[in-house]
């Protein structure tokens, strides 16, 4: 279930709001991003809890496959949790240097996250 969140009459966020969904590979994220655009919407917030457990394995490249269709298409994503219990430090590196991009985000609240995205 996604559920929106207004900037302006224009401008809205869409945040996944489904615990039951584990986005485990990429064409889960382009489902969402699919209906999220339908409503003309290019900002996505999504929790840790809704991405598999590889994607913070780097490893195994989902992370990046997935964070580069944002980049594909343009979109912006927030990813709220609590990122310092993985003991990973090319996890933490990366996550460093996503937060110094414009387009893909983790932060811990989601105040924090549209503010990213605003």
């Amino acid at each position: 279930m996604i559920k929106y969140h207004n900037l302006t009459s224009e401008e809205k966020i869409a945040e996944l709001d489904d615990d039951k969904i584990i986005i485990s590979q990429v064409q889960d994220i382009l489902d969402i991003m699919a209906d999220a655009g339908a409503s003309g919407c290019n900002r996505i917030i999504i929790r840790e809890k809704n991405l598999d457990k590889t994607f913070f394995d780097l490893k195994t490249g989902l992370a990046g496959e997935i964070l580069q269709k944002f980049s594909n298409y343009h979109v912006k994503l927030a990813i709220i949790g609590d990122f310092s219990k993985f003991t990973s430090n090319s996890l933490h590196a990366f996550i460093r240097e996503s937060n110094k991009g414009n387009m893909i985000f983790f932060t811990d609240t989601l105040d924090n996250a549209i503010l990213k995205l605003k």
